[in-house]
Formats: C-alpha cells, sequence, structure tokens
C-alpha cells in the first residue's frame, strides 16, 4: 500500500502542492486530474523521488521514499515512472529497448515476456527496427513496454498516450490497463483526458490550487461532481440555478448538469436561444443562451438553426443526486 501524508512542494517562492495526502491500496489505480500547471507532474515526480519535499512522509508498504537528497538515484525496484519524455536508446531495435533490464540467465522466459509486451503494445512488427526511425507515438509505446518488462508493484504514469495516433488509443488503453489489472500493479495516471479515467480508473484525485479538491471512487464524482471544475475535467458541463430547472423549486442554488443530461423539448423547460451546432458523428453539440446571455452546453440528434427557441429538461433523478446537502 502507498501512504501519502501532508506532502508540502514549492520551486523557491512558488508553492506547487500542499498538504497532499492519500492512500493507495495494492492493485488500484488512481487518475490524476487537473488544468496544465496544477502539479500532476510534480507529484509524480515528488512520488519517484525525483524531487525534494519539504513536509510530509511517503511510504510504500514499511519502505520510505525519500527525495534525491538521500539516494543517488530515484525509483526502487518496486516503483518504476514513464516521464513524457521517454528515455530511450535510439540506436538499438525495440525488442532490445524492453529486454534491456530483463535477466539473461533465463532465454526462454526473456523471449516469452518480450513476445507478450510486443503484442500487448502492438509492436511485433517493429520488434527489430531501431528506436530512432520510430515515431513519437511508437516510441511511447516501447517506453511503456520497457516499463512493463520490469514488472512493478507501482507504476507512474504521466500522460501515457499523448504522443499516440487518437485512433490507437482506444486499443492501447484496453490492453495497457487490462495487464495492469492482470499482473496486480498498483499504477498512479496523471492526464488530462477521461478517456483514460472513466473505464479503467478505481478512483479520481482533482488537483486545484495546489491542493486536493477531491478524491472519490470514479462513478461517485462523475454523478455528484460537487463543482463545475470537477465536472468539466470529466465532459461537457453547465452550471444552472434549480429553480430555473425546476419553477416550483424554493432554492435558487446552482447544480451541475452534463450536456447529455439536458433533453431537447419543443414545448416547456428551460427556453433557450440557439446559437451554433457542432458535428460530433452520432450527435451534436449546441451552444445556447439562456436568462439573457448565460450560456449552455447540449447535446441534439440533429443541428439546431441559429436563433431558434428550444426547451430544455433535467430528469428529477439527475436533480436530486446534484442537489446541494
Amino acid at each position: 500500500m502507498l501512504n501519502v501524508s501532508e506532502i508540502y512542494f514549492g520551486y523557491e517562492q512558488e508553492q506547487v502542492l500542499e498538504d497532499i495526502s492519500f492512500t493507495l491500496q495494492a492493485g488500484e489505480h488512481l487518475a490524476v486530474m487537473g488544468e496544465s500547471g496544477c502539479g500532476k507532474s510534480t507529484l509524480l515526480k515528488i512520488l519517484y523521488g525525483m524531487l525534494p519535499f519539504e513536509r510530509g512522509s511517503i511510504h510504500w508498504k514499511d519502505q520510505a521514499i525519500k527525495g534525491p537528497a538521500f539516494q543517488l538515484l530515484p525509483g526502487a525496484p518496486f516503483l518504476k515512472y514513464l516521464a513524457q519524455d521517454f528515455d530511450l536508446m535510439p540506436f538499438i531495435s525495440v525488442e532490445e529497448n524492453i529486454g534491456k533490464y530483463l535477466s539473461v540467465n533465463y532465454p526462454e522466459d526473456t523471449a516469452r515476456r518480450i513476445d507478450e509486451l510486443l503484442h500487448t503494445m502492438e509492436l511485433t512488427e517493429y520488434r527489430d527496427k531501431k528506436v530512432k526511425y520510430l515515431s513519437g507515438g511508437q516510441q511511447q509505446r516501447v517506453a511503456l513496454a520497457r516499463v512493463l518488462a520490469q514488472k512493478p508493484e507501482l507504476l507512474l504514469l504521466d500522460e501515457p498516450f499523448g504522443h499516440i495516433d487518437h485512433f490507437r488509443r482506444n486499443q492501447l488503453r484496453r490492453s495497457l490497463f487490462a495487464y495492469l489489472k492482470k499482473e496486480g500493479i498498483s499504477c498512479i495516471c496523471a492526464t488530462h483526458d477521461y478517456h483514460d479515467v472513466l473505464p479503467y480508473a478505481d478512483s479520481i484525485m482533482v488537483l486545484k490550487d495546489r491542493q486536493v479538491l477531491d478524491l472519490r471512487p470514479v462513478r461517485e464524482i462523475y454523478e455528484q461532481p460537487g463543482n463545475l471544475y470537477t465536472a468539466s475535467l470529466l465532459g461537457e458541463a453547465n452550471l444552472i440555478p434549480i429553480n430555473i430547472l425546476k419553477s416550483y423549486a424554493s432554492t435558487t442554488r446552482n447544480i451541475v448538469v452534463y450536456a447529455h443530461e439536458l433533453k431537447v423539448s419543443d414545448k416547456s423547460g428551460l427556453e433557450v436561444v440557439a446559437a451554433h451546432s457542432y458535428y460530433l458523428g452520432g450527435y451534436y453539440r449546441v451552444y445556447g443562451t439562456f436568462d439573457g446571455n448565460r450560456g449552455v452546453y447540449f447535446n441534439s440528434d440533429k443541428p439546431v438553426e441559429s436563433g431558434k427557441k428550444v426547451f430544455l429538461n433535467v430528469s428529477l433523478n439527475t436533480i436530486n443526486k446534484r442537489m446541494p446537502i
């Protein structure tokens, strides 16, 4: 188990992280989300031992993880980190890069493991190719395979699919996270893409203003996000007063409503004037205004003409889930 307690970190006069505390169980997957500059990558570097933290403690099981002042090289046998720069050896082959840290004493086992990882990362056809001739996305997949080859107990991933073509990402996500679960590898993944999170993570940590804004199971945090910032990390979201959605409501408090939760009606509901319709394949994302100039995004199965008035409705179940406590 990973236990992080009251971590503080800053650069000179700028504080980056304050009072970061959480635990991670064996085999659990945690997604770290937040806007650029919120400290996601910094947190991973602290956990790996690359950066010194000012206060607090980090333990994996009974072993303390300390900063660079206490050990010459970061990391540990149980802990691996995949950064956004891959640190591969460009002049040797993909297979040689993956096998670099595997034992030469058991060649048959090593060959089987390399074959498995080449297949998992969809690299079989490139096994004999020198890394310097690969694209950025292909190199990222080699880096993933090399990290997995070392069988870490805890894996830290920083935007693991950032360089990979969109058409290949979905299959690689499925392959990678299924592999980690099968092997019982704990994982912390820093990402801005909710497609990396919703189907695969167990919990989400949201960072904002140097602190942990929220930390809960994925489904709970998605269905009850608590604030617009958190919801916006997980999809297109709006903040709408309850009494505008339901005229009989006695409160003017705002609730979060995702775009897909707003249903279009021709007769009654929240009156919205459409402004733009964006084609997204199986549906349209429509932007409109209500109550003067307040903006709202909603989904529609067809484009809505600019200037046309429509009505939007939200289920009572959704409202009840988002009602402030």
